[in-house]
């Protein structure tokens, strides 16, 4: 009788132990509450991530009976293109398109050399005041840049260099540009992860710092490129303030355009017959849509290399 009641506990104690596992997993394996809470939460931040875009999407289809008809959530009763026509119109588009990519590519791809040969000076040399001067790089980052933006705007117009590209590529060839520190901060954590063993067997065999920074260095730092060049582009891209206080009325930008949006379409459509002359918010999320689309096709074109430089590298983002 004993020994049956010792078995009937084995096997409770086994049945719950079974159950437990189910719940909450084992031996580094994920349970199945785990993985539900993992589940929502990922859903849960997807969701938070995507519905701006869905809702742009889907306002910028919306003819204005749509917008108006409270039975029209998401999707329209119709395509209605007439929104991007207008907004193509009020945002020139396509030449303020090229005049973005203008002012966006050529300093990221500046800023992105020139941190690169900061980060490796840092990793691999030694020479006075080296620990201050990275001190000095972080405090280009901390310091806020409304404090600096009035006397730089002072000093470029000084130089002469306001209204034109130079005021955004002369920072960024001196390690100055925007979010600057950062890139030379992952440069220099990634340099240092590079074996020493590596580049001195290239000296043995008789190759000097350059050599060895073309073609070790920068091989093995592809991944660093990729995340630098990629954030240091949208950051330009995004910039409002900067490009409008160096700029002025001489370049302009997406983003810049956006912000002017319901400006410019009251005085270009201003005395329209009709009421679709009057701006809503369809034609305020196709403006939003065609500014973001050129960084959303950027992302889908690279994720793949992206999301690699990012494991290989170790680094998260902001």
């Amino acid at each position: 009788m004993a020994s049956k009641v010792v078995e009937y506990k084995e096997k409770i104690s086994n049945v719950g132990s079974s159950v437990l596992r189910f719940f909450f997993g084992n031996r580094g394996q994920n349970g199945m509450m785990l993985k539900a809470f993992i589940y929502i939460l990922l859903i849960g931040i997807g969701f938070v991530y995507l519905y701006p875009l869905l809702y742009m999407g889907s306002y910028s289809l919306k003819s204005l009976s749509d917008i108006l008809n409270p039975l029209v959530n998401w999707i329209p009763t119709q395509l209605y293109l007439d929104n991007y026509g207008r907004a193509n119109d009020v945002l020139k588009f396509l030449p303020t398109l090229v005049q973005t990519l203008y002012v966006t590519v050529l300093p990221a791809v500046v800023q992105t050399v020139v941190a690169a040969v900061i980060g490796y000076g840092f990793a691999r040399f030694e020479f006075p005041f080296k620990k201050t001067l990275i001190v000095f790089v972080l405090a280009t980052f901390i310091i806020p840049p409304q404090l600096t933006m009035i006397p730089r705007y002072v000093f470029f117009n000084e130089l002469g260099i306001l209204g034109n590209i130079q005021s955004f590529l002369i920072p960024a060839s001196l390690g100055q540009g925007i979010n600057s520190a950062i890139f030379i901060l992952i440069f220099y954590q990634f340099f240092r992860m590079i074996p020493k063993s590596l580049e001195e067997a290239a000296q043995l065999d008789g190759a000097g710092y350059f050599r060895i920074f073309f073609t070790i260095a920068i091989p093995m730092a592809v991944p660093a490129f990729i995340i630098s060049f990629l954030f240091s582009f949208v950051w330009y891209w995004n910039e409002t303030y900067l490009a409008a206080l160096y700029f002025g009325n001489s370049l302009t930008t997406l983003p810049l355009e956006l912000n002017k949006f319901v400006a410019t379409y009251n005085q270009l459509y201003a005395g329209a017959d009709g009421t679709d002359s009057n701006i809503n918010e369809g034609i305020r999320m196709a403006g939003t849509v065609l500014t973001i689309l050129p960084l959303l096709i950027v992302y889908f074109l690279t994720q793949k290399w992206f999301v690699e430089g990012i494991d290989r590298s170790g680094i998260t983002g902001e």
